[in-house]
């Protein structure tokens, strides 16, 4: 396909890790790619930090990456080559109960199982069919609605994936059972009663069984490190400290993506956009937001399960209808007292992450959307629960709340830190109703961001898919991943 000659055949606004998936792509496909960025290092929620005290290394936002090493397109790059390597704790995540045993995630389904005692079937019957499967659907899973490859295989995860997680629990006759899958479908930062919550719990114990999750060595900015380092040895080019406000100020280019919510797309090309289009984005939905806090230790988590002492990730919520309750109370706008903690310990696996013999913990808990409550106490004393002493070990701490998180990266609306909410109404259909949701009304403008299918976490499948419509739009080039 001829076309006028431009500055650049494509630009990228945004340089998180679905920003750099697209940026990747096209420049794959032989044409010239700009990818800008806002701040001073690339990476939006891949950024590691000495957030407190120094010598030892935070990540700023995402930690564990069980969907970035399971990820259709980022596992046929070579990142390897770039200094990216994955770390792989001994258990994936732990889940402790008061005066119960802990439930575990391991890569191994049959341990992971035999820990639930009674529900070992049932935990077997339902996770194996989608781990068996998840090689035929996982492109589809992290995709628009489309005709699927394998309708059966997809159906037969469609079927369980689709219920709220409160009803598919019900299969279920322990607690640890019950509080694993509670703790998984936690993640999608909604009430545990909204439909397809279940969803997001069956990847990530799909993606735990057959990858793992993992924690790249050095800090999460080991995979921005690597992705750009490919970019741009193929011929990419990365320009920092540019913050696009309008897209006059852009050179010119025959197709632009953007890894921004809606909200910034509308402040940038908003003028662009037809009536109907503008009306869409302007009602689309944030969800819950996240307080975070980082601490450094003068010792590992004084945890008493056993297992939490050998988890990179570790879910702190107690049973499905406390983990319930606190969601719903967030999602209302209140701020429960026993917040469903999100809490990674990378230093137990990772020594280049604090100075010998100390340590790091990265926790945040969900918050309504907005908010600048300080939860540092809630998250602690949810960590005392399990960890008596565990504030003894505390030599610093640093926190985020959701107008901090959205000051370092705007595309946190409110401290959203999935681009939007992930509930049935916008799963597939964000951030508009179209035949191609990376399409916005205007040809050559693209939206790649989480606000895109699939929605959040650092897979990357958002830019993929939003960079293979612009490929066969714009330039004329079909794209089928190689897997």
């Amino acid at each position: 396909m001829a076309l006028e000659k431009r500055d650049y055949d494509a630009i990228v606004v945004g340089s998180g890790p679905n920003g750099l998936a697209a940026a990747i792509l096209m420049q794959q496909h032989g044409l010239s790619v700009l990818l800008l960025e806002a701040k001073d290092t690339i990476g939006g929620g891949l950024r590691t930090k000495e957030l407190t005290l120094p010598g030892f290394k935070h990540d700023v936002c995402s930690a564990i990456h069980p969907l970035g090493v399971a990820s259709p397109f980022f596992k046929t790059l070579p990142l390897a080559d770039h200094g990216l390597e994955y770390i792989y704790p001994e258990i994936d995540a732990a889940h402790p109960l008061e005066h119960h045993n802990s439930a575990v995630l391991c890569r191994n389904m049959e341990l992971t199982a035999k820990h639930l005692g009674d529900d070992e079937n049932a935990y077997l019957k339902l996770v194996r069919t989608v781990t068996q499967n998840w090689p035929l659907i996982d492109a589809d899973v992290l995709g628009p609605l489309h005709i699927p490859k394998h309708p059966l295989a997809l159906a037969s995860f469609g079927l369980d994936a689709l219920k709220p997680v409160t009803m598919l629990a019900k299969q279920f006759k322990t607690k640890q059972a019950k509080a694993l899958l509670a703790g998984m479908a936690a993640h999608s930062m909604q009430p545990l009663t909204n439909a397809a919550t279940s969803a997001i719990a069956l990847v990530l114990m799909a993606a735990g069984h057959l990858k793992g999750w993992p924690l790249p060595k050095g800090g999460s900015q080991s995979i921005t490190d690597a992705l750009a380092g490919y970019f741009t040895s193929i011929g990419g080019k990365i320009e920092t400290n540019t913050y696009v406000r309008s897209l006059k100020k852009l050179p010119s280019a025959h197709a632009i993506l953007f890894d921004v919510t809606p909200k910034q797309l509308m402040d940038i090309a908003g003028q662009k956009f037809s009536a109907l289009y503008k009306w869409q984005l302007n009602r689309y939905r944030y969800g819950m937001g996240a307080f975070k806090v980082d601490f450094a230790l003068s010792e590992q988590i004084p945890f008493i399960p056993e297992a939490c002492r050998k988890a990179g990730t570790v879910h702190l919520g107690n049973t499905l209808n406390e983990i319930r309750d606190a969601e719903q109370q967030t999602w209302n706008g209140k701020h429960p007292d026993k917040p469903f903690v999100l809490l990674a310990q990378q230093s137990l696996f990772d020594s280049t992450r604090a100075p010998e013999k100390k340590h790091t913990a990265w926790a945040y808990c969900h918050v309504p959307n907005g908010s600048t409550k300080n939860m540092t106490d809630a998250i602690e004393r949810q960590i005392e629960r399990y960890a008596p002493g565990f504030r003894d070990t505390i030599l610093a701490k640093h926190t985020f709340n959701t107008a901090e998180l959205e000051e370092y990266n705007p595309n946190y609306i409110g401290g959203d830190i999935n681009g939007g909410v992930i509930d049935l109404g916008q799963l597939f259909t964000r951030p508009a109703l179209r035949l191609s949701p990376y399409k916005t009304s205007e040809k050559g403008l693209y939206i790649c961001s989480a606000s895109t299918p699939p929605g959040g976490g650092v897979h990357g499948m958002c830019g993929y898919n939003a960079a293979k419509r612009a490929l066969k739009d714009v330039f004329g080039i079909g794209v089928k991943l190689k897997l």
